[in-house]
């Protein structure tokens, strides 16, 4: 597999925010949204053999392993690599872009899909596969990142319209106003959670955190 960067740190976002955690970033992503904060991922990395990958993060006294990118979804040996961490009793977040199926992912015990679906101002938001909203479960999250109103109301016909099972979180861009983004929460009383971005608050824009 090609990784970029494997490290230790907290869960910045979501249902773990909080929870110290192993970070496994993948090489490749098949989507180029204008807001994307991981550029450096697109093709910069270092071919891992699993059990180089397992010996690696052994280092970090830590079970919790979140699975990022890029695009996870695009490494073949993916589901082998979930598999062997299952039965190393790691507890996983698998992130992915919305725009690839998640079927062979979903519903296993200690994987949460973390399902980020593109809206309007990111420019990929065509390119979505929105019935895996379908596939989610209650442990799953679905989270949508927005940078104006249009974002908003896009997310929230989403929302209306497939009505999720799991946790939705709406998030704005890094930079654009949560203040804003609450109070259109609020005025719609959506039943969502505002989502931000602890790592950042902590630590600034920057990798390996």
């Amino acid at each position: 597999m090609k990784i970029n960067e494997l490290f230790y740190s907290i869960q910045g976002e979501g249902l773990l925010v909080g929870t110290p955690t192993v970070f496994l970033r993948t090489t490749g992503c098949n989507l180029r949204c204008s807001y994307c904060d991981t550029t450096y991922a697109y093709t910069k990395g270092t071919e891992l053999s699993i059990p180089k990958i397992i010996e690696n993060m052994k280092k970090f006294p830590c079970s919790y392993v979140c699975i990022t990118g890029g695009e996870p979804l695009l490494q073949k040996d993916l589901l082998k690599l979930v598999s062997i961490l299952l039965q190393k009793n790691y507890t996983i977040c698998l992130e992915t872009n919305g725009s690839l199926p998640i079927q062979h992912f979903t519903r296993k015990k200690r994987v949460m899909i973390s399902l980020d679906i593109k809206c309007p101002s990111s420019g990929m938001h065509e390119r979505m596969i929105l019935q895996n909203i379908s596939a989610l479960s209650n442990h799953d999250q679905l989270k949508f990142i927005m940078k104006n109103k249009k974002d908003y109301e896009y997310a929230k016909t989403i929302v209306q319209t497939y009505k999720p099972k799991c946790t939705v979180f709406f998030q704005p861009v890094w930079g654009s106003s949560q203040k804003r983004l609450a109070t259109w929460i609020l005025h719609d009383r959506l039943h969502v959670r505002l989502g931000f971005q602890l790592h950042k608050v902590l630590w600034g824009a920057r990798r390996g955190v």
